[in-house]
């Protein structure tokens, strides 16, 4: 596990009410290729996470503000299929909790800190997918993962990173390890799973006539 080290200088979002961004999700239409593309010519992914207003208030992009508004985005790179559509859906707040802070000391400790969604597949096979949170905590991706929720990742990006760390360096105690209780202090049952009784006295004689 790495060591988290605030930096000289806390966002400012730290005073006050709790810190967040706004995020915005980039999802990706792109075709099937092979087989697979008799039955489903094309599939929706997660491509990026976008922070569209910084912890410190810094409007970064202007995307809706209502959250879940979807916009059509242009895409650039050689490495774009030229045949897939992207879609950004914004006004998704990420505030950082105390009482998670396990959670997003876990995620930023982690080989690849990143930005976890949920998102949901549209019923209808033409209309858009729907994101439906955005979170840093690696317990929240857990509970959802539990319940069958469809959970995918993105990296975040070094800022974002930073700035957890610095909340985590303020808000994160680790629990104390508890300490094994020995061998002999666990209570001892027979094959069937029952209590053993143990006797210190002398074993007690059958009665004579």
């Amino acid at each position: 596990m790495q060591n988290v080290e605030p930096t000289p200088h806390a966002p400012s979002a730290f005073n006050g009410s709790r810190p967040s961004l706004v995020a915005g999700v980039v999802m990706r239409r792109e075709p099937v290729d092979g087989p697979m593309a008799r039955w489903q010519p094309w599939r929706w992914v997660l491509a990026d996470v976008e922070v569209l207003r910084a912890p410190d208030g810094t409007q970064r992009a202007d995307w809706p503000a209502e959250p879940g508004a979807a916009l059509p985005l242009e895409a650039a790179g050689a490495s774009v299929d030229p045949r897939a559509r992207h879609w950004g859906f914004g006004g998704f707040v990420v505030t950082l909790h105390p009482e998670d802070a396990e959670g997003l000391y876990l995620n930023i400790t982690s080989p690849q800190p990143c930005f976890w969604v949920m998102w949901r597949e549209a019923e209808d096979g033409d209309a858009l997918p729907a994101p439906q949170i955005v979170t840093l905590s690696y317990h929240d991706a857990g509970r959802w993962l539990d319940v069958q929720e469809r959970v995918d990742q993105v990296p975040a990006p070094a800022d974002v990173v930073q700035w957890v760390a610095d909340f985590v360096a303020q808000h994160y105690r680790p629990q104390p390890k508890r300490r094994a209780r020995p061998a002999s202090f666990q209570p001892l049952t027979d094959r069937f799973g029952n209590p053993v009784r143990i006797s210190t006295g002398e074993a007690r004689r059958p009665r004579e006539g």
